[in-house]
């Protein structure tokens, strides 16, 4: 008989316009997953219901029991403190929120929550890329710089819920313009999809040097990346300021945290190992000693890691 006692655990993963849901194994293998829609109206209040709703539906569906539940995991996108409450989750439309009492209250199991970068990165540590760490930094390249940062296989969220903003970071304190947070030079402005865009018009605008970035209309990460690939000069300047950049801050949190592994995820890590080589280059450059061969390694589990993450969260070691 399968239905040991607590052999079953949910990770729930939050975004702003789906929720993604995972039944797992404790032993770490995925039996199902499936989502479903997040409703924002009403300041977001059917959020936690409805996954509550999601995973007794699942429970019957599998004939499965609460006892056979060790807990759920969720995901959400903001700080989180290591109580699992939120100050606030603009893209969910909370103010503040005891999540994971909330949540534990609704469906009677067992619940922890936590950022959706942090539970991406725990993902990554337990059956992803760096499947078997206990020290990990996941760097999240998309529209923004997302981390995550796991030490000792725990999340590390900190006091205020924002362990692991490692996208807002001052690595140039001599920037004029403005990161979204309001503050100025975060690495975020330089090696998100959109800050790899920004650096590349730079160089566009302070060279007269011809390039395929010219010709190009919309000119996106991709773009800049492709042309990277294939050589052009100021794609190739481009992508070594941005490797400079990401290196310099990645060698600083390596100093902090000293990670066996150092994952990089999100839409621009889709270039492949190209990126890594040039992040690598850079990251050995400014490391300490002791640090210098810690591994830069593409994540793994793709849009799984967060689903991942949470369900690992709650699994009794």
């Amino acid at each position: 008989m399968e239905n040991a006692m607590g052999m079953y655990c949910f990770g729930i993963d939050v975004g702003g316009t789906s929720i993604k849901c995972g039944l797992f194994l404790t032993s770490g293998t995925l039996v199902d997953k499936w989502e479903i829609p997040t409703r924002l109206e009403n300041n977001g209040s059917s959020i936690l219901p409805d996954v509550a709703e999601t995973i007794k539906n699942k429970i019957n569906e599998r004939g499965l029991t609460k006892e056979n539940v060790d807990g759920v995991g969720i995901g959400i996108p903001g700080p989180v403190n290591d109580k699992g409450e939120v100050p606030m989750a603009v893209n969910l439309h909370w103010g503040f929120k005891a999540v994971a009492s909330e949540l534990s209250a609704i469906t009677g199991l067992h619940a922890k929550a936590a950022n959706d970068a942090n539970i991406a990165a725990l993902g990554e540590a337990w059956k992803g890329a760096a499947e078997g760490s206990k020290n990990v930094i996941l760097v999240t390249l998309g529209t923004g710089v997302g981390g995550g940062i796991i030490v000792d296989g725990k999340i590390v969220s900190g006091h205020h819920g924002a362990g692991g903003e490692i996208g807002h970071a001052a690595v140039n304190h001599s920037e004029l313009r403005p990161c979204n947070c309001g503050n100025h030079g975060c690495l975020e402005q330089y090696t998100s999809a959109t800050g790899i865009v920004r650096v590349a018009n730079d160089i566009l605008e302070e060279s007269t040097e011809d390039s395929k970035m010219r010709h190009v209309e919309k000119l996106s990460a991709k773009d800049v990346l492709d042309c990277y690939k294939e050589g052009d000069a100021l794609a190739v300047r481009t992508m070594e300021k941005v490797g400079d950049v990401l290196g310099g801050a990645l060698a600083m949190f390596a100093c902090v945290t000293d990670p066996e592994a150092i994952v990089i995820g999100g839409g621009v890590s889709k270039a492949g190992k190209i990126l890594t080589d040039c992040i690598q280059k850079y990251y050995k450059k400014y490391a300490f000693s002791s640090c210098k061969n810690t591994p830069i390694i593409l994540a793994s589990l793709g849009n799984d890691a967060g689903i991942y993450g949470a369900a690992r969260m709650v699994i009794r070691d």
